[in-house]
């Protein structure tokens, strides 16, 4: 099974971040604006909407707000995946600045560099979408 884990640093506080990573119904307005254009919450599934009009289905596995923790599985995709679960958990560094670590299992392993190119970009929205909030506001999109 192929493992991406990838760290992001946020200048933003602990608290802010994991708002933002808890808040499972908004992900295309507080954490991948414009990659994501819709969020529709189902049950315990979320389902996502992306800008090029792919739709994926994941199940909310465990919201954990001690640990600042959430853990999701993609259910349903375009990408052919056998298995997919992924988690991501907010650390502080300091008063103002965040760890954010993004830990994604999938089969097959074949998928990696597909897999790894989307981690990559959405680490990317994320960190540029939380850190503009902090500086400019809460996004008034719905």
């Amino acid at each position: 099974m192929a493992t991406i884990r990838k760290e992001i640093m946020i200048e933003a506080k602990v608290e802010h971040v994991w708002d933002a990573v808890r808040d499972v119904g908004a992900v295309h307005r507080r954490l991948v604006p414009d990659y994501t254009v819709d969020t529709q919450i189902d049950g315990d599934n979320r389902i996502l909407t992306f800008a090029n009009g792919a739709v994926v289905r994941e199940l909310i596995v465990s919201v954990d707000d001690e640990a600042r923790r959430l853990a999701y599985a993609v259910v349903e995709g375009p990408m052919p995946l056998k298995h997919h679960h992924a988690s991501f958990q907010v650390l502080a560094e300091s008063d103002s600045h965040s760890r954010l670590i993004w830990i994604t299992d999938f089969l097959p392993d074949e998928r990696a560099m597909d897999v790894r190119a989307r981690v990559d970009r959405g680490a990317e929205v994320m960190k540029q979408t939380i850190e503009a909030e902090i500086k400019n506001g809460p996004s008034n999109g719905a």
